[in-house]
C-alpha cells in the first residue's frame, strides 16, 4: 500500500509542477489584459485593449514625427522639472528603455569576479564610469532571484568576463530563476 500512496503522492507533485506555472502565466496574463482592457470602458470584451495599443501606437508615430517632435520635447523638459515627478518619470523611462528602444541595457551579460572562489553573473549597464572620476569602472546591475529587483554595482573592468554566445534572455532567466532554470534553453 505504501508503494501505491508513494506513486500517487509523486504523480500529484509532478502534476502540481506542469500546472501551477502554467495557471500562474494564464492569470497574469489574463490579469494584464482585464486591466488594458478596463481602461477604456467600453461593452465589448476586447476593443477597450484594442483602443489602448492603438492609443499607444499613435503616440508614439506621433512622437516620431518632425513637426510634433519638438512639442514631445517640450513636454518632458517640464516634467523634468517638477521635482518628484522627475524623479519617477526619469527612473520609469530610463527602465522601459533598458528593456526596449534603441538603447536595451540588458544585452551585455558578464560574469563579475567576486572573490577567488566566487563569481556573479550581471549585465553590464554603463561601460564609462568617467563622469564620476572613475575610469577604470563599469557599472554591472545584479538581478536579483524570484524578485523584479537587483542592485548595481561599479567593479573593476579588469574584474568583468563578456558572456559570449549566450543569450541576454537566457542569462535573466537563469539569475531570475535562482539559477534554476537551464543556460541557452
Amino acid at each position: 500500500m505504501g508503494f501505491t500512496y508513494k506513486r500517487i503522492l509523486s504523480y500529484f507533485l509532478r502534476g502540481l509542477l506542469f500546472i501551477t506555472p502554467l495557471a500562474v502565466t494564464i492569470y497574469v496574463i489574463y490579469a494584464i489584459f482585464v486591466f488594458l482592457d478596463n481602461l477604456i470602458p467600453v461593452p465589448i470584451p476586447g476593443i477597450g485593449i484594442l483602443m489602448v495599443l492603438g492609443l499607444i501606437t499613435f503616440i508614439g508615430y506621433l512622437a516620431s514625427l518632425f513637426f510634433t517632435k519638438p512639442f514631445f520635447e517640450w513636454f518632458e523638459r517640464g516634467v523634468f522639472k517638477i521635482p518628484l515627478v522627475n524623479l519617477l518619470y526619469t527612473s520609469i523611462k530610463d527602465l522601459m528603455g533598458a528593456f526596449v528602444g534603441d538603447k536595451k541595457k540588458f544585452s551585455s551579460p558578464v560574469i563579475v569576479q567576486i572573490s577567488d572562489t566566487l563569481s556573479r553573473l550581471g549585465f553590464i549597464t554603463q561601460e564609462d564610469m568617467s563622469e564620476i572620476g572613475e575610469p577604470d569602472l563599469i557599472a554591472v546591475y545584479f538581478p536579483h532571484s524570484y524578485n523584479v529587483s537587483g542592485n548595481v554595482f561599479l567593479v573593476p573592468k579588469d574584474k568583468v568576463k563578456p558572456l559570449h554566445g549566450v543569450k541576454s534572455s537566457d542569462v535573466m532567466k537563469f539569475m531570475v530563476s535562482g539559477g534554476v532554470s537551464n543556460l541557452g534553453h
